[in-house]
């Protein structure tokens, strides 16, 4: 496609629309999915190029979704109405995952845990602390959001941690935070956190399954997460 050309001088074989209506949506490019959300670009420039101009400036889709209003107007041809349509269906995609994970899942895996709370956990920009509630057949009661810190800091007590979990009668819990930088790599402070809720969870009979700290997978580092148990961290 000509650089120059807007959208409507396009023809109609390569005007995304037609080309969603024709072929699917898994047959375009995400700047020409980005281009219908936008629906125009600005004087002289094409909604595709404004939608190219977003991913060069966020760099991920995964960056893109999690700008808001104010970020995204920072880039030229994206106003108020056009950021808030972006901020909207991102959130809508993060709100059809919770969806898609159903009633009471069964969380007996990091990954199943992972995928419980990524969709939440990659907008934030601090750390936030969670505990996952399970039931006797590790079957989901409710997800507690326990504290949240700074961008690397974040502090936890067992108080807070298994009021909640003797309040909704919890058999088992999975502890879970998310570090903002993206490289979900245990801290000496996650790992001293963690060892001093297994003790305390011992001593009150709930166990706890693991500890899942969320990051943003890479290309050297495909793995968006870890385990501390899988690590070796949890003990007898």
């Amino acid at each position: 496609m000509s650089r120059g050309l807007l959208i409507r001088e396009l023809p109609d074989s390569e005007r995304p629309r037609e080309r969603l209506l024709a072929n699917g949506a898994d047959a375009l490019r995400k700047s020409e999915l980005i281009a219908i959300l936008l629906r125009t670009g600005m004087k002289g420039v094409s909604a595709i190029q404004v939608a190219e101009n977003l991913l060069t400036r966020f760099g991920t889709l995964d960056n893109l979704s999690r700008a808001t209003v104010a970020e995204l107007r920072l880039t030229k041809g994206i106003g108020r109405d056009k950021a808030a349509t972006l901020v909207a269906a991102f959130t809508l995609a993060r709100l059809m995952a919770k969806e898609i994970r159903g009633e009471s899942p069964t969380l007996d895996t990091p990954e199943s845990i992972a995928d419980l709370l990524r969709e939440e956990n990659r907008v934030y920009e601090v750390e936030h602390f969670q505990v996952v509630l399970l039931n006797t057949r590790r079957r989901l009661i409710r997800v507690d959001h326990i504290s949240r810190g700074t961008l690397d800091t974040i502090l936890v007590h067992p108080r807070e941690v298994f009021k909640t979990a003797i309040s909704a009668n919890a058999a088992a819990l999975v502890l879970a935070h998310n570090h903002p930088s993206g490289d979900p790599t245990p801290s000496e402070a996650d790992i001293k956190v963690t060892r001093d809720l297994i003790r305390a969870g011992q001593l009150l009979k709930i166990e706890v399954l693991d500890h899942v700290i969320i990051g943003r997978s890479t290309a050297e580092r495909p793995r968006d997460y870890v385990s501390l148990r899988e690590l070796g961290y949890f003990f007898s």
